[in-house]
């Protein structure tokens, strides 16, 4: 697999990503990538593990797709690639970011972000009491300092080249969904609960709106997972670099079980 991605990304990703520097993976071409194939190498290595659902935050909604057959792993891998180009070129276009918000309610975070005259607005539900907000320099700013004075524990401006799924990526949503739509999509193996409206879809052409719609909607995590919990699931492996995801399944379900790929 690392082979057939270094010739469809056209240099040799799987040596930067096993020998290659910090600054390596950082590049945006190398990183999403990079973050795609571990993941869904990892997934392919569980051979005798068949999910009865799935899900991804973000990127990792790709990577989730391609392990529940719902594309191929090469068109997966061409899509992560057009992705991160078009977020870096929607980057380039105004200067944006993102900060972490803890220890507030989502609904007094959105109450400011809505509050204030410039682009701002929740990013990523990641867990009860801890929410990204997306959005300009100026915007971001402001947000922070009405969000501490709110009582915020911490308002944490994040180190990131934009302002990742708030309305500052149409740019990339356009190009990206041209991509979308040329790719085959298939009925997965099961449920995927995506990001856009945190329910399950076994529906291809659902699959696919929602995917075009991921980059300028949030990511509602908590409502993803609350939805798995409340459909019968208390087992979650987590397959991609890091436990930052079990982290936040046990901080929304305390009783959950589990474990990394």
């Amino acid at each position: 697999m690392f082979e057939r991605a270094n010739a469809i990304i056209g240099f040799r990703i799987s040596d930067l990503m096993f020998g290659g520097t910090d600054d390596d993976l950082k590049q945006t071409k190398v990183t999403q990538p990079a973050i795609f194939l571990h993941s869904t190498i990892l997934a392919k290595s569980l051979t005798d593990f068949a999910p009865e659902g799935v899900a991804g935050h973000s990127l990792g909604e790709f990577s989730a797709l391609v392990a529940a057959g719902a594309m191929d792993f090469e068109d997966g891998l061409r899509l992560v690639i057009a992705r991160a180009n078009a977020m870096q070129k929607a980057c380039e276009l105004k200067p944006s970011t993102m900060a972490a918000i803890i220890g507030l309610p989502d609904e007094k975070v959105q109450e400011v972000c809505a509050s204030i005259d410039d682009v701002v607005v929740p990013a990523n539900y990641n867990c009860p009491g801890q929410l990204v907000i997306s959005g300009s320099m100026e915007g971001i700013e402001k947000a922070c300092e009405l969000l501490k004075e709110a009582g915020a524990r911490r308002a944490l401006p994040l180190k990131v080249g934009g302002a990742f799924h708030s309305p500052l990526m149409e740019p990339a949503r356009v190009e990206l969904a041209e991509a979308i739509e040329k790719t085959t999509f298939k009925t997965p193996v099961c449920p995927i609960y995506q990001n856009v409206d945190a329910k399950p879809t076994s529906n291809p052409d659902t699959i696919k709106k929602n995917l075009i719609a991921q980059l300028t909607s949030p990511v509602r995590w908590t409502a993803t997972v609350q939805n798995m919990v409340a459909d019968g699931f208390d087992t979650y492996i987590e397959v991609g670099p890091g436990n930052v995801l079990q982290g936040l399944v046990k901080k929304i379900q305390p009783e959950a079980s589990l474990a990394s790929a």
